[in-house]
């Protein structure tokens, strides 16, 4: 049997969907449909449920993927060691980052990777919604230390971090500067939210041990920050994030930072990889490259 039927058989079962398993493995949707066609044949087994909405696991599929999936991967893992063992680290990493992650995103840790790895193909997805990284086969992620699951190991990525009100000064001389987090309720606001089916963040604040936070009512609520700091540049209102996001704006004056007083340091961000799996060149590389980096280059 060709085993290549087995990577697409497990690429499909991952994502759920015949054309977005093409485009992981870099073929056509109709190569995906009659390898599994093919598999089924040699099985003897329907393995999907197929309607013209959706692909699904059959019973008979829910056991073959329990069976195969753990082999594949260290197979995979076997390959990438083999070929890597005579030269540098090769092959395709893929990394999911969330879009806060200001030192993984800024450009120089990941220009720096590129360079010193030119075997190694980085493919970045920018998200901030939660899932099994590893269910939607990814190698790695980059999230804040507190919503990390328990049974992945983190390497970290920056220091502590804290989050910040910001405005520009022009905005606080005309509509005042809030002298307890309350005031919010009368000032503009640009807000986020990950996604459209979820409320806007909450913006979290402690005082004296006490945390709580403030559901601010955002004038301007987006899931992208690159707007938010726009927004707030042009004197659209107060927005609400990571400090490393807005230290260039603050370092030249163009936002200032209010309530300062009532916003802690917490854990900050870290690379992280599911424990259970043996670590491969490509993703020890990637690893060895954050720990040096750290070590390195200053915070933002």
């Amino acid at each position: 049997m060709d085993l290549n039927l087995l990577t697409m058989f497990a690429a499909v079962a991952d994502t759920g969907n015949f054309r977005a398993a093409a485009d992981r493995l870099g073929v056509t949707r109709s190569a995906v449909s009659q390898g599994i066609r093919r598999l089924e044949e040699t099985i003897g087994q329907p393995l999907f449920q197929r309607t013209t909405r959706s692909v699904r696991l059959t019973e008979e599929g829910e056991r073959f993927l329990e069976t195969v999936h753990s082999p594949l991967l260290e197979i995979g893992a076997a390959l990438e060691t083999a070929r890597s063992a005579s030269g540098m680290p090769q092959g395709l990493l893929r990394v999911a980052v969330t879009s806060i992650a200001e030192r993984f995103l800024s450009g120089p840790l990941v220009a720096e990777f590129a360079i010193a790895y030119p075997g190694i193909t980085l493919d970045v997805t920018v998200t901030d919604e939660e899932f099994d990284i590893v269910a939607a086969g990814f190698d790695a992620g980059v999230r804040l230390g507190e919503v990390i699951e328990q049974d992945m190991v983190a390497v970290p990525l920056t220091g502590e971090q804290r989050q910040v009100a910001v405005a520009t000064p022009r905005y606080f001389e005309r509509h005042g500067i809030p002298q307890h987090p309350r005031d919010l309720a009368g000032h503009r606001c640009i807000g986020w939210r990950p996604s459209p089916e979820t409320a806007p963040y909450r913006w979290e604040f402690e005082r004296d041990g006490q945390e709580f936070d403030v559901a601010v009512e955002p004038q301007v609520t987006t899931n992208d920050m690159l707007l938010m700091i726009r927004t707030a540049l042009a004197d659209g209102g107060i927005t609400f994030g990571i400090e490393e996001t807005f230290a260039p704006y603050i370092r030249r004056g163009e936002l200032v930072t209010v309530l300062d007083d009532w916003l802690a340091p917490f854990a900050g961000f870290y690379l992280y990889f599911p424990g259970r799996r043996s670590v491969t060149p490509k993703l020890r590389a990637l690893i060895e490259h954050v720990r040096k980096f750290r070590m390195r280059v200053p915070p933002l």
